[in-house]
């Protein structure tokens, strides 16, 4: 009983039925309405109860299954990205590259998944890796230097991928930071991307780090970094401290056209012969 009595449809019915009374009642003091004029607004008035019952009821059931949508959502893109996670150990380079690529659809599509997806690609990037190129005691056969290059064509995709899913320079909306400290990287480009806090300490950077017209809102940091190949700053702006005390890099560097908010840390830096560096903007 006192189910039926929270019923809306129970009460609506009687928000109806009072209304038709009501209306039907309160036209007939005027002697030049008619009673079937009356009857009828009366039912009209208490049709229009059920029918703002009818709406209420069919927004509810939308809302409803849009819940329940999202819910199903939620749960394959957790099994994505659990998939996507497990064959990133396949020791197939072909379903490592396959991987990260869902990996990147799925940040993609569920914006909650940006920072999580840049997180594991970084991370990838922090395995332990050795290859011909970069400067190490392992005794090269035909063996392992074939294993070591395919290793870093996947950690090449993996440096693709982080651009890709980074925001463009000049919009809004949140920043994702990348922690790439200790890693080895072979070909970073950031070109035109908006960058949050960003920090590669220890790095070693193979060919180039490419930063031309990027965005660096958060902290930057390059302490004890080695880059062999290019660092191209230009046109980019960095918004908060800029960290580069013990970089190395082999290369000249141009700094001229690079807006710092505050003149960046160099202490015990090294710059190849014709760099040009530049103080605070």
């Amino acid at each position: 009983m006192k189910r039926l009595l929270r019923s809306p449809l129970l009460w609506t019915l009687l928000s109806s039925v009072a209304v038709l009374v009501g209306v039907t009642a309160w036209l007939l003091t005027d002697r030049a309405t008619s009673r079937g004029d009356a009857l009828k607004t009366g039912a009209l008035a208490g049709g229009a109860i059920a029918a703002l019952y009818g709406l209420w009821l069919n927004d509810r059931r939308r809302r409803t299954e849009e819940g329940r949508h999202e819910i199903e959502r939620s749960r394959v893109s957790d099994e994505r990205f659990a998939k996507s996670i497990e064959l990133l150990g396949n020791e197939a380079d072909q379903v490592r590259v396959g991987a990260m690529h869902s990996l990147a659809g799925l940040a993609r599509a569920r914006p909650e998944y940006r920072q999580t997806v840049l997180d594991v690609l970084c991370a990838y990037l922090r395995r332990p890796f050795d290859h011909p190129k970069f400067k190490s005691d392992t005794k090269w056969v035909t063996e392992n230097r074939a294993e070591a290059e395919r290793e870093r064509l996947v950690r090449r995709a993996a440096e693709r991928l982080i651009r890709d899913v980074l925001p463009h320079a000049g919009t809004t909306g949140p920043t994702f930071g990348l922690n790439l400290s200790d890693a080895r990287i072979d070909k970073l480009e950031l070109t035109a991307r908006r960058v949050g806090w960003f920090g590669a300490d220890r790095s070693e950077v193979l060919h180039h780090l490419v930063l031309e017209n990027a965005e660096l809102a958060g902290k930057f940091s390059l302490n004890h970094a080695t880059i062999r190949g290019q660092l191209r700053l230009t046109g980019a702006t960095f918004k908060r401290r800029v960290q580069m005390d013990g970089l190395t890099v082999e290369t000249p560097v141009d700094f001229s056209t690079t807006a710092f908010a505050e003149a960046p840390l160099l202490e015990g830096a090294k710059f190849a012969p014709g760099s040009v560096l530049a103080k605070e903007s």
